[in-house]
């Protein structure tokens, strides 16, 4: 697989954010570590986004310390018995990939560092997230949790300085190296949709789960794999948003949605389509155009300028029209229209699926984005969704996934 990244693109992201920061407090940030999954398995690991934008490193339980001109970093050490299982992370290949060639066992590194920050007043880093985020229901990575402990047992006084937001304003807008990773990500993901969505092959498929099992092939045969887990999801099931048990049988008269991304160097693609297993009906048809529709309207506002919480009201509106031209509400407000299409129209898109960026700010070229209008109608086993990622640019915008064109059948 092609490597989009060179160890220039790591050092120049650790000069803009020491230019971004302008202070003389060390900077400290965490790899994150393993997960147990159960017993003594542990989920794939996926690195922290920032701490891989910062050194391009794919490893677990490493540490990176900016202090001044001074920048190295810190490796925990694995037995023989863990090397034997998980490999030996060689320092030679971290200094190649990062760019940097100080690299300390854990325990010089934090014999320095922690000489370090007995003498210092506030150190800068990544706040950790809550340990249960409500919101989405999951646990956050403890990793950032445990470096601000850590910190604290050198000094307790010393006060945190928060690098998010730098790091929001850094990554929002793409470079040319990671535009090139995520349109390798969407020409991946576009050709295995096309190969699923294709007549002959669908009518050759009884279950959702045999549609991901090809997607996924596909994807591994391009060297890729899911940048998260692929929601295919047909007839009533459409309407869970993130049903992603791919385990329901397939009907002639349904219509199934694949909400599928691949991941090329940690960037994902996020693009879905939603196709008729056999012929549609004209009901269906009607509410896959009306999706459509909105989709058209909602690329033409996207450009540099456009905040998008008033992008997302002007969105709501024209979908409310649509809605009520298919007979499912009779005026247009808020709750009325939230019935049928719950989500956004759009989200930041990067190394993570659901990338940093502000929604206050006005969009700005280099920016990357996703464009997913969706109707869903429960009562009537219809959920259509259609997301196209976008590209701003200095006189609008680029469809990135154009390539493959929106049609039910």
């Amino acid at each position: 697989m092609h490597d989009y990244f060179s160890s220039d693109f790591f050092v120049a992201n650790r000069a803009r954010l020491r230019q971004l920061f302008s202070g003389t407090a060390p900077i400290v940030l965490t790899a994150n570590g393993l997960l147990q999954r159960n017993g003594d398995n542990s989920y794939r690991f996926r690195q922290d986004s920032s701490f891989w934008y910062m050194t391009g490193i794919d490893q677990p339980d490493i540490w990176l310390v900016m202090d001044k001109n001074k920048e190295y970093l810190i490796i925990r050490g694995r037995d023989e018995v863990r090397e034997a299982f998980d490999g030996r992370i060689e320092s030679d290949e971290l200094a190649r990939r990062s760019g940097i060639t100080t690299i300390f066992d854990e325990k010089t590194g934090w014999k320095q560092l922690g000489s370090r920050l007995k003498r210092s007043k506030h150190v800068a880093t990544l706040g950790a997230a809550p340990a249960y985020a409500e919101w989405h229901g999951f646990y956050a990575n403890p990793s950032r949790a445990e470096l601000l402990s850590q910190i604290k047992t050198y000094n307790e006084e010393v006060e945190l300085l928060d690098l998010r937001e730098h790091f929001k304003r850094m990554r929002v807008v793409k470079q040319q190296e990671e535009l090139n990773a995520l349109q390798a990500a969407i020409d991946i993901t576009l050709d295995g949709i096309k190969y699923v969505s294709s007549h002959s092959r669908l009518s050759k498929y009884g279950y959702e789960y045999e549609v991901e099992a090809d997607l996924s092939r596909q994807f591994r045969r391009a060297g890729s794999r899911h940048a998260f887990d692929p929601i295919i999801a047909s007839g009533p099931r459409a309407c869970q948003l993130h049903n992603m048990e791919s385990d329901g049988p397939l009907s002639a008269d349904e219509l199934m949605v694949l909400d599928v991304g691949a991941d090329v160097s940690n960037y994902a693609a996020d693009i879905t389509r939603t196709v008729a297993i056999g012929e549609p009906s004209r009901r269906q048809q009607a509410v896959f155009d009306a999706v459509c529709e909105v989709q058209t309207y909602a690329l033409d506002l996207l450009k540099p300028g456009v905040i998008m919480l008033d992008y997302e009201k002007e969105v709501e509106t024209f979908m409310g029209e649509k809605l009520r031209e298919l007979g499912l509400i009779k005026t247009i407000d808020h709750e009325a229209v939230r019935h049928y299409y719950p989500h956004a129209t759009s989200h930041f898109l990067g190394l993570d699926p659901h990338d940093v960026g502000d929604y206050k700010m006005a969009l700005e070229p280099g920016m990357v984005l996703t464009c997913e209008p969706g109707i869903y109608i429960p009562g009537e086993g219809i959920g259509i969704r259609i997301e196209d990622d976008v590209l701003i640019t200095a006189d609008g915008n680029t469809v990135m996934s154009a390539a493959l064109p929106n049609q039910l059948c």
